[in-house]
């Protein structure tokens, strides 16, 4: 049975599932929809076409589902879709999309989003990923699972932030950051990659081995970056992980952190 506190405001039209609880002075908008297992801390306002699933912990003075920081949002219906299984701090705000774009702000299952972050419109973040306290990603920013970044991380509109990647504190990334790799300064530059993190995620060392062969030959051996990726593409028959960069490569819009 769900436990709402009675100082909670919740609109007749929004859906909540029989066990969501929502905690004092929570907001809760019509076209909003909360899944089974869920927790609202106090203070929590949840507003805009926003759909939350399962099991998700969102903590006080969030304001989940915002309208657009953008001048170009005219009060279109778009979306925010958050997954399964997220632990969303204080103060957190997270925008729904943009007609400019599909339309859709959406994260995935299992993320640990830190005090301050702010996820702006148009936003795809995908599971298992750390935002630490204060990041900040512009609209249109793609982050793939496993992603971490570090404290006080900005990340420009468009940028893709590829799976298994991590910034450092302060980083500033207005270039695409590839699989694997670790970026750090303002403007972020390549930095190594997360081995540590490859490590706990499963990877072999031989794997990682490649991985990190397939790093020099994109930043440490003076080639073009035509070269470097030719060369990658030999490789991928017999070390398959390496099939992550090129993937990657194909889907770039901003060219790659050099």
């Amino acid at each position: 049975m769900s436990k709402i506190h009675a100082s909670a405001i919740i609109h007749d039209g929004a859906e909540l599932a029989s066990d969501v609880e929502i905690g004092p002075f929570c907001v809760i908008g019509e076209h909003v929809s909360i899944g089974a297992g869920t927790r609202l801390e106090a203070h929590v306002v949840v507003d805009g076409h926003t759909q939350i699933g399962k099991n998700n912990r969102i903590y006080s003075f969030s304001s989940i589902g915002c309208a657009p920081q953008d001048k170009k949002y005219a009060g279109e219906p778009t979306r925010l879709v958050i997954g399964d299984g997220n632990t969303i701090f204080q103060n957190v705000t997270i925008s729904t999309g943009t007609a400019q774009d599909d339309g859709v702000t959406m994260i995935g299952d299992d993320n640990w989003i830190m005090a301050y972050v702010h996820i702006a419109h148009d936003c795809k973040i995908g599971s298992h990923t750390i935002f630490a306290n204060n990041t900040t990603l512009a609209g249109h920013v793609h982050i793939g699972d496993w992603v971490i970044l570090g404290g006080f991380t900005t990340v420009h509109q468009f940028c893709k932030i590829a799976p298994h990647a991590m910034t450092a504190f302060t980083a500033a990334v207005a270039q695409d950051v590839p699989p694997f790799v670790m970026a750090a300064g303002n403007r972020a530059v390549p930095n190594g990659i997360n081995s540590e993190g490859l490590k706990r995620r499963g990877f072999s060392s031989e794997q990682i081995t490649h991985i990190k062969r397939a790093y020099k030959m994109l930043y440490r051996q003076g080639l073009p970056f035509a070269e470097a990726k030719a060369a990658i593409e030999t490789q991928v028959t017999d070390q398959p992980e390496l099939q992550a960069f090129l993937d990657f490569f194909a889907q770039s819009t901003r060219g790659i952190i050099r």
